[in-house]
């Protein structure tokens, strides 16, 4: 099986075209735990597949490392519009692309010698509160926020859903021991049936914050794109940041913009890191340097 692994601010999947390239005969949630595998594997935080798509110019799956396929991935969204458009299956520099959570538009800056480096994704008008996803807890605070019993504390977060569901919580620091201890029960707490991605954040200035994620299916990752638009989305709703943020995560910064209409956009790199083939059964990976 071709693949390409690529990554987005440290947050790094496996790419499999499937207009170039025909999988394994196993399911894809197995052949995710498989490729994300760092010791009998390549390595990854999940898998991706690009398709065709009779509602957009290409189509993506996200399946987490532990198999669970996921509604959408802002990280993973910028590098398929990167390989797509390098691989000459879009032809031009704004397209759309379908996920699990519906269509999206691309933006690809294209570099003097054709290659893709940076992308804005229109990530489309967040919605908010407990009633824009699965929710079965009953300790709703206002519209947006709700409570969660975690341990012996009590956590309060914003929920947002932005294709995806996450939990923002706002901490006077990022800490990664804390967002190691109280992530993991966040994610996978009774209140959120479907579990759901939790973000750590502290904001720096009206421009500026720090961001921490534990994500749904692949624990702490270096960036979530989802996750930043959602706690930019979050923040701003109170007034506690400007509508262009930069939001500093693990692997490095991305831009985000809430533009006047409620959508919300997001800059950050793509950048593809090998290719290669699988080699499928013995599952021995066999990487071409680029």
């Amino acid at each position: 099986m071709k693949f390409t692994k690529m990554q987005a601010l440290g947050n790094n999947y496996i790419y499999v075209s499937l207009y170039e390239t025909t999988l394994p005969e196993v399911s894809l949630p197995e052949l995710s735990r498989l490729v994300s595998d760092v010791r009998r594997g390549i390595g990854s935080d999940g898998l991706i597949t690009i398709e065709e798509s009779r509602q957009a110019d290409v189509r993506m799956r996200i399946f987490n490392a532990d198999g669970s396929e996921a509604e959408s991935c802002g990280n993973g969204l910028r590098c398929v519009a990167k390989y797509v458009y390098e691989h000459r299956l879009v032809n031009t520099s704004v397209f759309s692309i379908e996920t699990k959570a519906g269509v999206v538009e691309a933006q690809v800056h294209v570099r003097p010698d054709g290659s893709v480096k940076q992308v804005t994704i229109d990530m489309g008008e967040p919605r908010f509160g407990a009633g824009s996803i699965r929710y079965a807890g009953n300790s709703v605070i206002g519209d947006e926020d709700v409570v969660l019993e975690v341990g012996t504390d009590q956590l309060q977060g914003t929920i947002v859903n932005v294709g995806n569901p996450h939990f923002v919580t706002m901490v006077d620091r990022v800490d990664d021991n804390y967002v190691q201890a109280v992530g993991p029960l966040v994610e996978s707490h009774k209140d959120f049936p479907e579990r759901i991605n939790a973000e750590f954040v502290s904001v720096v200035n009206r421009n500026e914050i720090d961001f921490r994620v534990y994500e749904r299916g692949s624990g702490i990752t270096f960036a979530c794109g989802t996750g930043a638009c959602a706690s930019v989305a979050a923040l701003v709703r109170k007034n506690l940041v400007d509508e262009r943020v930069t939001v500093h995560l693990l692997g490095g910064d991305l831009e985000i913009e809430i533009r006047d209409d409620g959508h919300v956009l997001m800059t950050g790199e793509a950048v593809t890191v090998a290719e290669g083939t699988f080699a499928w059964p013995s599952a021995e990976p066999v990487f071409t340097a680029l």
